[in-house]
């Protein structure tokens, strides 16, 4: 049968209780779902017994993205990536800056149709070095991301989770073990702010963050989206670089992205270039190696330094990489020091172009 067009595609992770109900367990919401019930995250339903997903093989479109824009700055810099999502989140951000696909609540949005085979054919046929689940919660659609992961790796092609690591222990080895990167989005580093704004918890997110630093190979980068008023004080700011210097260690790059009004958030202005650049200079007193500033044009504060000589070896502007001063496994050329990250040959050349495709 042809997976793509599977409705109810058959899932693991949940348990039957004892009123008819069935618990899914793939992320911390834990839903409890009545027969014909769909989660949080609209994805997953109650179906005959068991927890089904409802989007396998099913996408709100495909695009070609240079992979900084992620963003990861340290995996195959240049290089480009064929990216993709469903419909549905496990998280009800206020914020979210992508509602009209992860907040989208008619599967009529998901208008195409791929098996995870023909999209790492794609992937491979555009020359991609790398496929991501983006634009929503590749979590929600487990399934369908590894079987596609899976398919990716038999032809050479990395794969990449955009997340916001809101998932359990159990479903959070089978699902990054088969990911080569990966970005966290770290909402807040205050329980409040995720139990008031995004409908969630902190420590999962933490948990999943020590877990891919700890336990697995995955190569993995933090984004922290500052909202005016919400989660930019000193004080939490400070507290989170401290634990990431702590508990991740100095090389784990940080981006410190700016808000733009959307979707229930309206009443908030954009972020100030210079709340990012506090940020970031809090983030370097503790000992960050690799922090930047996003969603804004300032080069200075988007590049590359070397931690031991401080000479910039990569210059970037936006998801434009400019004067390249690494060689093919990542050394810096002024000093010899050994830039963290994935290095793979020369920088890429993709350039900052995003190229709509179709799998029809």
């Amino acid at each position: 049968m042809n997976k793509a067009i599977i409705e109810n595609f058959p899932t693991k992770y949940w348990q039957a209780l004892d009123d008819g109900r069935v618990r899914c367990d793939v992320c911390p919401q834990h839903c409890t779902l009545r027969e014909g019930k769909r989660g949080s995250c609209f994805v997953r339903k109650h179906h005959q017994g068991g927890i089904v997903l409802t989007s396998y093989g099913r996408s709100s479109g495909f695009c070609i993205d240079p992979i900084e824009k992620k963003p990861l700055n340290h995996f195959l810099p240049g290089s480009s990536v064929l990216s993709f999502g469903t419909a549905g989140c496990n998280l009800s951000c206020q914020f979210c800056q992508n509602w009209d696909i992860s907040k989208s609540r008619q599967l009529d949005s998901l208008c195409d149709n791929a098996l995870p085979e023909q999209l790492a054919q794609a992937a491979s046929h555009y020359g991609c070095r790398s496929l991501a689940f983006t634009y929503n919660d590749p979590v929600i659609f487990l399934e369908y991301a590894i079987d596609t992961a899976i398919a990716a790796k038999a032809k050479g092609i990395n794969s990449v989770a955009v997340s916001a690591g809101y998932i359990c222990d159990e479903p959070r080895v089978e699902f990054f073990q088969h990911m080569d990167a990966a970005n966290i989005d770290l909402k807040s580093f205050s329980e409040q702010f995720y139990h008031k704004v995004c409908h969630a918890h902190l420590q999962p997110v933490l948990e999943t963050l020590l877990y891919l630093k700890h336990e697995t190979t995955v190569w993995f980068e933090i984004t922290n989206l500052l909202i005016p008023g919400e989660n930019d004080s000193e004080a939490e700011l400070n507290l989170m670089c401290q634990w990431i210097a702590e508990n991740l260690g100095s090389d784990v790059p940080l981006h410190f992205s700016a808000f733009h009004p959307d979707f229930k958030m309206l009443d908030k202005p954009v972020t100030p270039l210079a709340t990012l650049q506090k940020a970031r200079n809090i983030a370097l007193s503790y000992g960050l190696h690799y922090v930047y500033c996003g969603n804004v044009h300032d080069s200075e504060s988007d590049s590359t330094y070397c931690p031991q000589c401080h000479q910039r070896v990569i210059e970037r502007d936006w998801y434009q990489l400019g004067r390249y001063q690494l060689d093919a496994k990542g050394h810096c050329q002024h000093c010899g020091y050994t830039i963290a990250g994935y290095y793979s040959g020369d920088k890429g050349t993709f350039g900052s172009r995003r190229i709509p495709i179709s799998m029809t």
